[in-house]
């Protein structure tokens, strides 16, 4: 019997014509004598296993600053960089090499065996046989029932995300030192990370994994605590013009939640995007997988860059805490007074 035919034949096209421009790139990249490289992103896992994430990419050369770092890093960069699709790459774990290969765009997000203590730890990937990379995993204990969701774009970077060409100037345009955290949340991220100890945090946004190093290189100057980095990838599939980037959040936290059935999760995001109605739907589905959901409301500005708020729905006779606040300092007074952690707990 033949197969029906596809709803979305065009986006199909666009799919294909992708492929096409990224292999040409790579193969112009490799002619110009540039080889392969891999990016590790943190990534997470338990006592028996870890799921690995990572970017095959070949990157054109820039010029350092005085100090060793790039004098000024745009978001263009990240997004020049040439994917290598299908790239083979070796992971290296407590010295047992696993050979994987990552997707069409470069990504490696794989899931392998090990037996890691709880903590960071570090692991190797290569590509192509090359120099191996050390990236670092957050292994979650046996023992942990609590852990933290976050999202990123105006939950705790300031980006006005939702309005494209604000996105596109965020994206491709201002340096990375001119990006401004949001007010307070650090701190109150550091404090949960602090007082749960062991607890895991996840950064899950709907921003390309082009963006990750900026991103990381982002959380770590600002002082943010070491978490996991859930991104996506913003090019055509089968059946549709871009990835959804709602549908990325939610399939996530459902993972999250079969991965590690005993923990309960805090839900951190804003009102500017659909954080609300995802950790909503998420909260009614596995209500024995939230903590708390804690709602950061955007300045009445920042609602107007971002295109507005969405609609706020009441969780008064919601079976789990939900808390929203201006900043990390109100959220951070909210949640200690639904026992998130101790109201009076001493700082250190």
């Amino acid at each position: 019997m033949p197969s029906a035919a596809s709803p979305h034949p065009q986006v199909m096209w666009l799919a294909r014509l992708e492929r096409r421009f990224h292999s040409w790139r790579e193969r112009r990249a490799r002619g110009r004598g540039y080889v392969p490289t891999v990016t590790g992103f943190p990534g997470y896992g338990s006592e028996q296993w870890v799921r690995v994430l990572g970017r095959a990419l070949i990157v054109p050369p820039s010029k350092k600053g005085l100090n060793g770092d790039y004098a000024s890093v745009r978001g263009w960069r990240s997004f020049a960089a040439v994917p290598v699709g299908f790239a083979q790459i070796t992971v290296t774990i407590d010295g047992e090499r696993h050979e994987v290969v990552a997707d069409r765009g470069g990504v490696l997000d794989t899931v392998l065996p090990a037996h890691l203590e709880p903590g960071w730890q570090t692991i190797t990937v290569a590509v192509e046989g090359g120099e191996p990379i050390e990236t670092r995993v957050f292994i979650v204990g046996s023992d942990v029932r609590f852990g933290v969701v976050s999202d990123v774009d105006d939950t705790v970077m300031v980006t006005a995300l939702p309005r494209p060409l604000l996105a596109a100037w965020n994206s491709f345009v201002v340096d990375e030192h001119a990006r401004q955290p949001v007010p307070g949340m650090a701190v109150l991220l550091e404090r949960l990370a602090r007082e749960h100890q062991g607890a895991p945090v996840i950064y899950l946004s709907t921003g390309a994994w082009n963006v990750a190093p900026t991103l990381i290189r982002f959380l770590r100057r600002h002082l943010y605590p070491s978490g996991a980095i859930l991104l996506t990838d913003w090019g055509p599939t089968h059946d549709r013009w871009f990835r959804s980037g709602q549908d990325h959040k939610r399939s996530n936290l459902r993972r999250l939640a079969e991965e590690f059935p005993n923990v309960r999760w805090l839900l951190v995001g804003d009102d500017g995007q659909h954080d609300d109605a995802i950790y909503t739907g998420f909260a009614i589905e596995h209500p024995e997988a939230v903590a708390a959901v804690a709602i950061r409301r955007l300045s009445p500005a920042e609602a107007v860059l971002a295109g507005g708020r969405t609609v706020v729905d009441d969780h008064s006779a919601a079976e789990v805490p939900w808390v929203s606040g201006s900043d990390g300092a109100g959220l951070l007074d909210r949640l200690s007074s639904v026992g998130i952690f101790p109201k009076d707990a001493p700082e250190r």
